[in-house]
């Protein structure tokens, strides 16, 4: 997962799209184990804690470790960069994109925000086109739309009157959906600014934009002086006064922070090196393991309609994998560096 040292006059060297997909495909799957993990422990510790909190504590953690791994790989010259107005977009995009769906995550089982977030991969391919110019086979794009599929059974009116979700405010549904389009921007971003960033320092990044806008969070409502006129649980859970960590949850923050720097490097490698539209099919994987984490967790038990889409979602990862493995030259970038912006 580290990236080769470079001399202060070089950027990383670019990697061909399609040949390394088994890497970027590992990367991405290690990534959505551990942001469900994440996704459990911001959701059992909502009902304590501000959100603004939680991800101040785990941006300051995260910022920590990611910044060994930066002079591990070559020191501050790897922050430099001749687009920091992209990286300021790309930063913002992610806080926004977790800050929509963490507020979600306590107004609905755990994998229903998650499936309501896999509109992600499908803005990806779409955003991909053309900002990055990259063309989606019909097989990857069939795939794509399976996935898609599986989500959009979880979530019809039929669906949802027949699971737990069918009391959940309808305006909250809306709050993954809006993440999923942060999110898509993000990684899009991420994909173009790879081909001269390194993981680590797009890694550093976020953190600091988690940082800088959770701590304003914190100067405007951390005393919880808006709390009482909040309405819903994920307006509660965003304006809560802060308060000191009980001791037995100080090893939960402690993860948090080590989570949110193995994710930003896997998700930030996963883009830099994998075709956008084949790294994205990948993040389907995410929605079975939260249906277990719910049921196990909270004691969300899933119903069929929730299997069935998960079902579909699994099917389509496992035939663009297929495809992947089999014919590793099959694509617009084979063979040649990955285009620069």
């Amino acid at each position: 997962m580290s990236t080769p040292l470079a001399p202060r006059s070089s950027a990383p060297v670019p990697v061909s799209t399609d040949a390394t997909p088994t890497r970027a495909i590992g990367l991405i799957l290690l990534g959505m184990v551990l942001l469900s993990g994440n996704d459990v422990l911001f959701k059992q510790m909502s009902g304590d804690y501000p959100l603004h909190q939680l991800v101040f504590t785990r941006s300051a953690i995260g910022l920590g470790v990611a910044s060994v791994v930066l002079w591990q790989q070559g020191g501050l010259v790897l922050l430099q960069t001749r687009r920091p107005v992209l990286h300021l977009v790309r930063a913002l995009l992610i806080v926004l994109a977790n800050m929509l769906y963490f507020a979600a995550l306590v107004a609905m089982p755990l994998g229903v925000a998650t499936a309501l977030f896999f509109a992600a991969p499908l803005f990806i391919t779409v955003l991909a086109i053309p900002v990055l110019g990259e063309r989606v086979g019909k097989h990857r794009l069939t795939a794509l739309l399976i996935g898609f599929a599986g989500v959009v059974v979880m979530v019809l009116p039929q669906g949802a009157r027949s699971e737990d979700w069918a009391d959940v405010p309808r305006a909250a549904l809306l709050l993954p959906i809006a993440a999923a389009a942060c999110y898509a921007g993000m990684q899009v971003m991420t994909r173009k600014l790879g081909e001269a960033s390194s993981a680590v320092a797009m890694t550093i990044y976020i953190q600091v934009a988690f940082l800088v806008v959770s701590g304003l969070f914190y100067l405007v409502a951390g005393d919880g002086r808006f709390v009482d006129a909040a309405q819903g649980e994920s307006m509660t859970f965003l304006l809560r006064a802060w308060v000191w960590p009980a001791p037995e949850d100080i090893w939960k923050f402690a993860v948090l922070g080590g989570i949110a720097a193995a994710v930003g490097l896997c998700l930030a490698q996963a883009y830099r090196i994998g075709n956008a539209a084949t790294v994205a099919s990948f993040e389907y994987v995410a929605l079975p393991i939260a249906i277990v984490a719910g049921w196990l967790v909270f004691g969300e038990r899933p119903g069929w309609v929730l299997l069935a889409g998960s079902a579909l979602i699994a099917l389509a990862g496992l035939y663009v994998f297929a495809r992947e493995r089999a014919r590793p030259g099959d694509g617009p970038a084979a063979g040649r560096p990955i285009r620069r912006g």
